[in-house]
């Protein structure tokens, strides 16, 4: 760093939540991973506000010197690591609380499944596809995160986040630009902080009998026993993206420990030891291949951070 990050971070976090030379394969679903310079953990909005603050005067850029970590599930990062700063958010930021009767407030840094059963265990419907998606609610919130005919723009209704500038703003959800895989947050330089979803009001028993009926679906079709970062390409229009791969003859196809799920051609897998560049090669191989025998070029759905250059 171009200054005394240590000095300054200590001034403002408590020393045990300044870390320096995090392996990310620790915090990523992938398992793979270098490690960050430093490694933040932010636990309340005061914390986050000093923070960013410092950031600005020192002209640090968003994604490129500090970058917002969910719970790492749609993440690849390289094998060299990551010349900034990682920011998790904890504490404060995790809770789940009923606001009103329909409506629960959701800190970014709740995992899915948390408030998937915070609803359930209130008596409120709508949220039940999200009980298997492994991420935190930041992260759903960004990519639109959906399964099984839901996805969060039917129930998000609006989003609090702290602009690269400081301010607070609250974004109504229809103002979110909420499409398939993606929102206004792919291009928005921001932290989001915390959103309200609004529900209906259902039957606690036939919830859960939803829930566990999208788990056995979940369990049956996906590779859920070997790290991964989910589905690993975005559904082309007209196609599924796993078809496309079978059927270019890459079922089991690997790059080292990397490897086209036999399960389910959408999912590339960690079955052992792999490594980022493993992954990023057998990613890069796929969109190749599966090109030259349909014309499709897939997209992925993975965010890659830091450098992946040979």
């Amino acid at each position: 760093m171009r200054f005394d990050l240590d000095k300054k971070l200590s001034g403002i976090l408590p020393e045990a939540n300044i870390i320096k030379n995090e392996e990310m394969s620790r915090h990523t679903t992938f398992r793979t991973g270098g490690p960050a310079d430093y490694f933040v953990k932010i636990s309340n909005e005061k914390e986050l506000k000093e923070v960013l603050s410092l950031f600005r005067e020192e002209k640090m850029k968003m994604q490129e010197d500090y970058y917002i970590l969910g719970n790492g599930s749609n993440l690849l990062v390289s094998d060299k690591g990551f010349d900034g700063v990682i920011i998790y958010l904890c504490g404060d930021f995790a809770q789940v609380l009923l606001v009103e009767d329909e409506v629960i407030r959701a800190g970014a840094a709740a995992l899915n499944v948390n408030v998937a059963n915070f609803a359930r265990d209130n008596e409120l419907t709508g949220l039940e596809f999200a009980h298997g998606i492994p991420g935190s609610v930041g992260g759903a919130l960004v990519m639109n995160a959906g399964a099984y005919g839901g996805e969060m723009k039917q129930v998000v209704q609006s989003v609090t986040a702290i602009l690269e500038d400081g301010s607070i703003k609250n974004i109504s959800g229809d103002a979110l630009e909420f499409g398939y895989r993606t929102s206004i947050f792919k291009r928005m330089k921001c932290v989001i902080t915390g959103c309200d979803i609004r529900l209906k009001k259902g039957d606690r028993e036939v919830i859960e009998s939803t829930m566990n009926e999208l788990k056995e679906k979940r369990v049956s079709k996906q590779p859920l026993n070997f790290p991964s970062a989910g589905s690993t390409f975005k559904r082309p229009e007209g196609y599924f993206a796993g078809k496309l791969i079978e059927d270019a003859g890459l079922r089991g196809y690997c790059v080292g420990d990397a490897q086209v799920s036999e399960k389910h051609c959408g999912f590339v897998i960690n079955k052992g030891n792999a490594t980022s560049d493993e992954v990023y090669r057998l990613i890069t191989y796929i969109q190749d291949r599966v090109f030259e025998q349909s014309g499709v070029r897939l997209t992925p759905e993975v965010i890659l951070l830091g450098d992946f250059k040979a």
